[in-house]
């Protein structure tokens, strides 16, 4: 994602009260005292003592390390907003995870890199340890908070001091004018002795930060094909073994920029099938300068779209839409019309149409601060969690698929014993809604068709409406299920007999 300003921060106060505080109220799952004369409890197993794995059940899915499924539901929550002191940002990340976790999110990402959290800020190699308790902080809320953190490394784009584009993405520390060991970007991503550094960071990550089950996975770099020159392809192949070999319990992961043109095919493509690459990760915005003309069109569309490309790929591979939101032609800056989504249609759709369309999980916003929580749309995520509560998707082997509607677009995941149906209300888009001002209208008497689309017979279907938060019981009628009246999407549930 291109962000317009670099972030940076006051140097940090207080730290210490922070962590204490952090200490007092984080749970780590140990079982609670016995009171004068009673039996201690017994020891309950703590989810958060868990990794996030492949399921071994089915490659496209993931679960914890107890067999416990998983289904991402979060968003991007890179750092804290502006320019802060250590407990002022902290406490914003606090604020946004309880909002997220009290909804029903479990994982958020973060980049390292960024100025709050970057131990490597003065010289090349070496790093900040005081810098680093801020992330010791991080995991501490996000333990507390039963969110797992996807971390980011690096972020940077260009290293010359002489020749900056973009000071966000500058890291001039890394030029050899400034005792750095590369002379440009091909030079740092080609060089042994730069390579050779790369790994002393992550073996320091790894010792500072290493086989924590509360790390969702280990990221390498915020869309590597971004960098000013250089075969980054070859770098992240040269790489990502030894993220593998540091972070074995944690999930080891590449991203590539937003797949909106024709150059992303062949990356995608040769990043899909690199073997320690866990997640098949996607970026894809809403964007109106964008060459691929699906990046115009309704939001559940183009998601759906990436996640179709990267199953392309590689099928048995778990698939994520690791990054989505709308921005202005070309990246230029948020969406102007995110003002105008109080309701959150944008961020539904990027949380629903992935997983139906046969990802791991929900999409994963970009605009944490500027759109979702801005708008309060912190329910969306509680409308994702209601919907995948009690769901297995590696037990259902999901098969996804499309139903034909004249109204809906309808998004089918067909489950050995339990199959979900998204119907999407093909005539209320951001555009309608958004930008002419029109109401969602109330779809009444809309007949589902699931003739020869589930097997075995329906037993019960149960439709959840996410703008309401409820479910209802549906009439299950020949061939098909009718839904009650609603407006832009509804959930189905189907219980086999």
């Amino acid at each position: 994602m291109m962000r317009t300003a670099a972030r940076t921060t006051n140097t940090h106060r207080c730290l210490g009260m922070v962590l204490a505080a952090l200490a007092l109220t984080a749970s780590f799952g140990a079982a609670a005292p016995a009171a004068d004369g009673a039996a201690a409890r017994p020891h309950q197993a703590d989810p958060m003592d868990c990794y996030v794995r492949v399921s071994p059940r089915d490659p496209r899915y993931l679960e914890l390390s107890d067999g416990t499924p998983y289904i991402p539901n979060g968003l991007n929550m890179i750092h804290p907003s502006g320019d802060v002191p250590t407990e002022e940002g902290l406490a914003e990340m606090d604020r946004w995870m309880k909002a997220l976790a009290d909804n029903g999110g479990n994982t958020i990402r973060i980049w390292l890199s960024s100025t709050f959290w970057d131990p490597e800020r003065e010289r090349a190699g070496v790093f900040d340890e005081e810098r680093a308790k801020r992330v010791d902080a991080l995991l501490a809320i996000a333990r507390r908070h039963g969110i797992r953190v996807k971390m980011t490394i690096e972020h940077f784009r260009e290293i010359d001091p002489a020749s900056v584009r973009q000071a966000w993405a500058s890291k001039p520390l890394h030029h050899v004018s400034r005792g750095g060991t590369a002379k440009d970007m091909p030079d740092w991503l080609a060089n042994e002795k730069s390579r050779s550094q790369f790994r002393e960071k992550l073996a320091w990550l790894q010792k500072r930060f290493g086989d924590q089950p509360a790390i969702y996975a280990w990221e390498l770099w915020n869309e590597i094909n971004a960098v000013r020159g250089g075969d980054y392809l070859a770098w992240s192949e040269a790489m990502l073994p030894e993220l593998r070999r540091l972070f074995p319990k944690n999930m080891t992961l590449q991203s590539l920029g937003s797949f909106d043109s024709d150059w992303a095919f062949g990356p995608y493509k040769r990043l899909c099938h690199m073997p320690d690459n866990d997640v098949a990760q996607v970026h894809r915005y809403l964007d109106l300068g964008a060459p691929l003309e699906v990046c115009h069109g309704p939001v559940d569309v183009l998601a759906a779209d990436a996640v179709r490309e990267l199953l392309r790929c590689k099928p048995a591979r778990p698939v994520i839409l690791a990054e989505g939101g709308a921005v202005e032609p070309r990246h230029t800056g948020p969406f102007k019309l995110y003002a105008k989504d109080k309701a959150g249609i944008i961020l539904h759709d990027i949380l629903f149409a992935p997983f139906f369309a046969g990802a791991a999980g929900a999409g994963q916003c970009w605009h944490w601060s500027e759109y979702v929580d801005k708008n309060n749309l912190w329910h969306q995520f509680r409308a994702f969690a209601d919907t995948v509560r009690g769901i297995d998707p590696a037990a259902e082997h999901f098969e996804p698929r499309m139903i034909s509607h004249p109204r809906l677009r309808v998004y089918l995941l067909k489950g050995a014993r339990t199959s979900l149906v998204w119907c999407r209300d093909s005539e209320n888009t951001w555009r309608t809604e958004l930008q002419e001002g029109r109401a969602p209208e109330v779809l009444k008497d809309v007949v589902v068709p699931l003739e020869n689309a589930v097997s075995p017979p329906v037993r019960t279907a149960r439709v959840y409406d996410p703008w309401k938060k409820a479910w209802t019981d549906a009439a299950i009628e020949a061939g098909g299920v009718r839904l009650p009246p609603f407006s832009r999407s509804v959930v189905l549930r189907l219980d086999a007999q």
